[in-house]
């Protein structure tokens, strides 16, 4: 278990913030845990749509992120999903009362803050994985200034 809260690494809040904890990371990756029930975001009464895993993969990936500001002293920075490749997934739907094991490893990461994550997301039923490519500016509030000019 991490010594650091979801809402510590992520800069996400309510119930837009998807992952349940962090359970374990290394230099280069991080393993996150989701559990699957009635009244969270996106349910409805089969369970929670599989197309929602590429968002709990780039929350798990957000977390890494922020686990790397506060391990340097820093607080997590908004970053983006560029995109991903190959999302799937065995099935349609992840079930009430499943939890989901995630996991995240940086494959690259540039000097210009672009990175790639192979990405992982399984339970004793279900499995998914994709790689994804986030950008991280240093000044997100800049960024968003420039790019909406």
């Amino acid at each position: 278990m991490s010594e650091f809260s979801v809402e510590e690494l992520v800069p996400h809040s309510g119930k837009m913030s998807l992952l349940d904890e962090v359970v374990a990371y290394g230099d280069e990756w991080l393993e996150a845990a989701v559990n699957i029930h009635a009244d969270a975001m996106f349910a409805d009464e089969k369970g929670i749509p599989a197309w929602v895993g590429l968002e709990y993969l780039a929350q798990a990936v957000g977390a890494y992120a922020g686990l790397q500001e506060r391990k340097n002293g820093s607080q997590p920075k908004l970053g983006f999903l560029l995109g991903s490749r190959k999302y799937e997934s065995s099935h349609a739907y992840f079930l009430h009362g499943e939890v989901l094991s995630i996991r995240v490893e940086k494959e690259i990461q540039a000097d210009n803050g672009l990175s790639s994550f192979n990405c992982t997301l399984h339970s004793e039923r279900v499995r998914a994985e994709a790689r994804l490519n986030v950008f991280q500016p240093e000044d997100a509030d800049k960024f968003l200034q420039e790019a909406g000019q």
